[in-house]
């Protein structure tokens, strides 16, 4: 919180609740106070504004400074509200909806102070006060709309994940080989694409595919492969020879668990429909949205609209963060030190303890970049030669938080991606 008069500062604490929102007002010296609860719905944030508005004139104060906690969506009617209220704008309000993970620490602090609504409210304004809030004020709607498509999207991509790790175990029981075979005997590259999808549903039997002549099964891989597959005859090939290592279904399970796969490939092409859809939303959204730090994310090679928008929609801006560690900090992009006494553990966790949604969006960008950056691509390689386990994760990992020092340093300094003298560090 930057030039604000402390002494002539309201400072409210809002706990929040799905029905009541309990308050808290006190000033600098806690000699003025205040505290109501007000039911949270449109006449009770009109009839809290009233309230404050009243006991600023009342009691001469110039400055208004209100924080509440993120509590899921039961926050964001109220923060909106009071942030755009025409009533408090001569007092020049600065509504902060805070991280409840730095709150808790400081609540803990009040010994005497059992759990409680107005007991939160009354630690949130006093974390107000004491001047803690390090956050930047309410972003309003605009990054509110970003947000919720670039958050819907990343729910749509875990729910592809999900009914695809279900399918892999009736895949298995209707074509054992196609779910476990090595990549060097797949037929297919994606067992959820297109051709995978019409020889799992519209055979019914592995045998069907074992017995069927080469040259009809080649006319169907490349009819359904539209045509893709450099020789389709050996991948029609391959496909028999899975068939004839596979074990053979009894036949009273095979249409149902074909019709279960059949139904699976349904909820993937609804769903990768709806992330295209959401795509087509988010690059229509993000046009003049923080344009300059927009141009800035974009000018990385493998960053497009939706990755930047992704961040971008969970920061806000990049003043909000003194440094890159604090960035990746908030990400939860660290490696908290694993030690006692002596002994220093080699394999440390990463701490995911921050935003998941801005750390997903880091490390899809990471994964992008390292395509079309050398430097990322080497670091990358090195990095998951390097690590004994989980090495795609491991790496990309690490590989984000080279990427969040470039990021910071362009947004901080307003400057757009250059490519690098030989020799020069891009990060």
């Amino acid at each position: 919180m930057k030039n604000i008069d402390v002494l002539n500062t309201l400072y409210v604490g809002i706990d929040v609740g799905s029905q009541t929102n309990a308050v808290y007002a006190t000033d600098f010296y806690e000699e003025k106070t205040f505290k109501c609860t007000v039911d949270n719905n449109q006449p009770g944030a009109e009839m809290l504004v009233q309230k404050i508005a009243a006991f600023m004139k009342d009691k001469h104060f110039t400055g208004l400074v209100i924080a509440m906690e993120s509590t899921s969506v039961y926050s964001t009617h109220i923060a909106s509200f009071l942030s755009t209220t025409g009533f408090l704008v001569p007092f020049n309000q600065k509504v902060y909806c805070l991280n409840p993970k730095t709150t808790n620490a400081y609540k803990k602090t009040f010994i005497a102070e059992g759990k409680s609504d107005p007991g939160d409210a009354f630690s949130l304004a006093d974390f107000a006060r004491v001047g803690k809030i390090k956050s930047e004020p309410w972003r309003g709607s605009q990054y509110l709309a970003i947000q919720r498509l670039t958050r819907h999207r990343l729910h749509l991509i875990e729910a592809i994940a999900r009914e695809k790790n279900y399918m892999l175990s009736n895949i298995y029981l209707k074509f054992s080989e196609l779910a476990v075979i090595d990549d060097d005997r797949r037929p297919f590259s994606d067992r959820y694409g297109a051709t995978s999808s019409a020889v799992l549903t519209e055979f019914l039997t592995t045998e069907d595919t074992a017995s069927m002549p080469l040259p009809d099964l080649t006319a169907f891989v490349n009819q359904k492969g539209r045509g893709r597959f450099a020789d389709p005859e050996a991948t029609a090939k391959l496909l028999q020879q899975a068939a004839q290592n596979s074990y053979r279904l009894d036949k009273c399970a095979c249409e149902p668990i074909t019709l279960s796969l059949a139904s699976s490939f349904n909820c993937l092409r609804a769903f990768e429909k709806e992330v295209k859809a959401v795509d087509k939303a988010i690059l229509q959204t993000i046009k003049g949205f923080n344009t300059h730090e927009y141009q800035c994310f974009t000018s990385i090679p493998g960053i497009g609209p939706v990755f930047a928008a992704g961040v971008l929609s969970e920061i806000g801006t990049i003043k909000a963060f003194k440094s890159h560690e604090a960035l990746a900090k908030y990400a939860g992009i660290i490696w908290p030190p694993n030690e006692s006494g002596k002994f220093k553990a080699d394999d440390k966790r990463l701490s995911k303890q921050g935003n998941a949604y801005l750390r997903y969006y880091l490390i899809e960008a990471a994964n992008s970049v390292k395509n079309h950056l050398p430097d990322y691509k080497d670091f990358y390689s090195k990095k998951y030669a390097e690590a004994s386990t989980h090495k795609h994760k491991r790496a990309l990992a690490l590989t984000s938080r080279k990427l969040i020092r470039l990021i910071f340093g362009l947004l901080d300094k307003n400057q757009l991606y250059t490519t690098p003298i030989s020799g020069e560090n891009i990060t």
